[in-house]
């Protein structure tokens, strides 16, 4: 998996998170298919980062990049 593929997705994710005050970094792929993200501002310890995290970044990654296993917040 590349990693500037995963950017590449995570930029076409970005605007609707920084429309709301937040916005994501990526940290970490590893080999077995799991991407490390920060989610940050608004965002971070948001009731709603679980469900921006699984259901938004997690399912779009998964669609554009089938390598991705999971999405995982550190």
């Amino acid at each position: 998996m590349d990693k500037k593929e995963v950017k590449k997705v995570l930029d076409q994710i970005r605007p609707g998170l920084q429309a709301d005050g937040g916005d994501v970094e990526l940290v970490e792929i590893t080999e077995d298919g799991i991407v490390k993200v920060r989610l940050v501002g608004a965002c971070h310890g948001c009731p709603m980062a679980t469900l921006t995290l699984k259901n938004g970044i997690e399912r779009t990654l998964k669609k554009k990049i089938p390598e991705v296993k999971e999405v995982v917040s550190v």
